[in-house]
């Protein structure tokens, strides 16, 4: 192994060499990405630089001194290209860029095999697209503030971050809105997107064709739609807030073997749309005060639904099926909480004594009359839940849960009512 030793030791003397250039006022920024040399830090003062920048070699470009320098792609082309390896790029405003849709004008466009590229703390104002990666791996968009051209309607924008083909990207505490997506994820696999906050767009995040990814600690909020998952497995969906979105907050479609947990969805207009979905667990969430808790569609099916709590939505499952759809189960806590469940608990295990139906015929009456509300706990209404159960000629395939919980797994539910929120910016 005394090659990989020799190999090291060269790579760490190669960039120990590394000069710093400094970019000032007037100068010209241009020059400065000719004249550096691989590895090279430019360190650039606050000032405006128009023009179109190609870093086509391993670099960093960082922002100093008070105040932030401004690179302007003057509404042409992209702003900056980056089409090395090991390019970092922080601490600058980067805006401007072109408007082709078809040539997928960017304020940074990193190209195939810039591997490794880093793009932190950064405004990435009025651009088509904020950032287009595409295949490349390995790349770290972190602490950035993206808007798009927020006057455009939805269809001329781009997203705010677009992956496409790419492995192991980072995206991980931006602030994305204005955009036509915030994020938009195609065939990209092994990445994790974590603590982002996603709005104002068409959706927060469009997700699709993709493997293997983490998707934690995100807000997506006042969006068409919050976060689409579609034609994708093997996804962990954990400890975000999805809510006052004009559709979903949580969309899976075709997706398989995927686990979905301790979301909060709140204030949507359907909570959960569930189309095609198979072999996923959804467990520990709260979907509370949106317009349908969850939209069940498309033989959705041996999928554990555990833990979760349906809480003050308007109507708490819109099913489409032919058959019963099981969903709880007789451990403790693993059952559903549903607020508006009219059992009783005579042994005080904490468990409903009879199985929770969503869609029942009262379900149905009060959808179309919410006036009857006002009469749940009467004599009369338990007496037509109970007849519906014992003539299934006035019942339709329901969700059925046979192990019910009295209470909540969530105490704080109610601060999260209200968060129905006002029309989103995608035009």
């Amino acid at each position: 192994m005394r090659w990989l030793w020799l190999a090291g030791w060269l790579l760490i003397t190669v960039h120990a060499g590394a000069a710093t250039l400094r970019v000032h006022p007037g100068d010209s920024l241009a020059q400065a990405l000719a004249r550096a040399a691989a590895h090279d830090v430019i360190e650039i003062e606050a000032a405006l630089h128009s023009g179109n920048f190609v870093i086509d070699k391993p670099l960093t470009l960082r922002g100093v001194g008070p105040g932030r320098p401004t690179l302007s792609g003057a509404g042409q082309g992209d702003t900056v290209r980056v089409t090395g390896t090991d390019v970092v790029i922080e601490n600058l405003i980067v805006r401007d860029s072109g408007d082709s849709l078809k040539d997928q004008n960017a304020g940074i466009y990193i190209r195939p095999g810039a591997h490794r590229a880093v793009v932190r703390r950064c405004d990435l104002t009025y651009n088509l697209f904020g950032l287009w990666i595409e295949k490349a791996d390995d790349v770290v968009v972190e602490g950035n503030i993206i808007t798009g051209k927020r006057e455009y309607n939805s269809a001329q924008r781009g997203n705010g971050v677009q992956l496409y083909n790419t492995q192991r990207a980072r995206i991980i505490g931006n602030n994305i809105g204005f955009v036509r997506d915030a994020l938009y994820v195609d065939v990209s696999h092994n990445a994790i997107f974590r603590g982002n906050k996603l709005h104002h767009s068409r959706y927060g995040t469009h997700y699709m064709n993709s493997y293997h990814n983490l998707w934690e600690d995100n807000d997506s909020y006042l969006n068409r739609g919050g976060l689409a998952l579609m034609e994708v497995r093997d996804q962990l969906v954990r400890n975000n807030r999805t809510w006052g979105n004009q559709d979903h907050g949580i969309m899976l479609r075709t997706i398989q073997d995927s686990i979905v947990e301790n979301n909060v969805i709140a204030g949507n207009g359907r909570g959960f749309f569930i189309y095609d979905v198979e072999y996923a667990t959804l467990r520990g969430n709260l979907v509370v005060d949106n317009e349908v808790g969850v939209h069940l569609a498309a033989g959705s099916t041996r999928n554990q639904v555990t833990g979760n709590d349906f809480i003050g939505n308007r109507e708490q499952v819109r099913y489409i099926g032919a058959r019963d759809e099981a969903w709880g189960a007789k451990q403790p806590g693993s059952g559903n909480h549903w607020g508006n469940y009219l059992g009783w608990d005579r042994d005080a295990d904490g468990i409903g004594d009879v199985p929770y139906e969503a869609d029942d015929v009262v379900d149905r009456l009060t959808y179309r009359h919410p006036g009857v509300h006002l009469l749940f706990g009467s004599p009369a209404v338990q007496a037509l839940r109970i007849v519906g159960r014992q003539f299934p000629v006035l019942r339709s395939p329901s969700v059925v849960d046979d192990y019910p919980r009295m209470l909540p797994a969530h105490p704080d539910w109610k601060q999260w009512r209200g968060k129905n929120g006002a029309p989103s910016d995608a035009k």
